[in-house]
């Protein structure tokens, strides 16, 4: 029983490839570089930990945190098995300056659960950046709209994304878990509808709920 959890397990996190878009991780690094975050960063559902090389300047150390370990993951950096559906994260309270996690919360059963667990990992204080798709951009309406489903979230997908979640859902779960200063960014990078091009940078600067494709939630854990 074991063994058959585990290997679908595996299969669901290889199925994301270990990777986000460079706008996601632009993002949130911008989001973490306003608000003058520095200290130990935890990375939750790094994948191939690609995160790690841009917190230079910012994270005195990093640990990753994922179901599988890739091989590009960096040598110099800490990894820690985990089933994020199943475990706690397996890290002390209060243990990090910074706590992110990217294009992960979609891919789990309890996104509330998953949450509290973010925030008992951070220290007080401690700056948390998460982000999951955006189901209220124009791309994903449409998809609702016409296929019944959010973009990201087609059959495609499943089980790999298995919750869609909205920014008020992200509001809602900040406030439940008393996050400070916690605000909704997003990318500004979208693709157009039934197309592969993306909309200019300026255009989806203008309207970013509309136009991107993804949205971030970024808050404080309270004193």
């Amino acid at each position: 029983m074991t063994d058959a959890r585990d290997g679908q397990l595996e299969a669901r996190a290889r199925q994301s490839l270990g990777e986000s878009g460079s706008a996601i991780y632009e993002a949130a690094l911008s989001a973490l570089r306003r608000r003058s975050a520095r200290g130990a960063a935890v990375d939750v559902g790094c994948g191939t930990g690609r995160f790690f090389s841009r917190l230079a300047g910012i994270a005195d150390s990093y640990v990753g945190v994922d179901a599988v370990r890739y091989d590009e993951f960096p040598a110099t950096a800490t990894f820690v098995p985990a089933d994020l559906n199943h475990d706690r994260i397996p890290l002390p309270d209060t243990f990090a300056d910074i706590v992110i996690s990217l294009e992960t919360i979609e891919h789990l059963e309890n996104p509330r659960r998953f949450c509290r667990e973010l925030v008992r990992i951070a220290r007080p204080g401690a700056w948390m950046v998460l982000s999951t798709p955006n189901q209220r951009s124009l791309v994903s309406l449409g998809a609702l709209l016409t296929k019944g489903h959010f973009s990201a979230f087609s059959d495609s997908s499943y089980p790999a994304h298995q919750t869609a979640l909205l920014d008020t859902d992200l509001l809602r779960i900040a406030r439940e878990n008393h996050l400070q200063d916690a605000m909704i960014e997003f990318t500004c990078s979208g693709r157009m509808p039934f197309s592969a091009a993306h909309y200019p940078g300026a255009l989806s600067s203008a309207f970013p709920r509309a136009l991107s494709d993804n949205v971030l939630l970024v808050g404080r854990k309270s004193l």
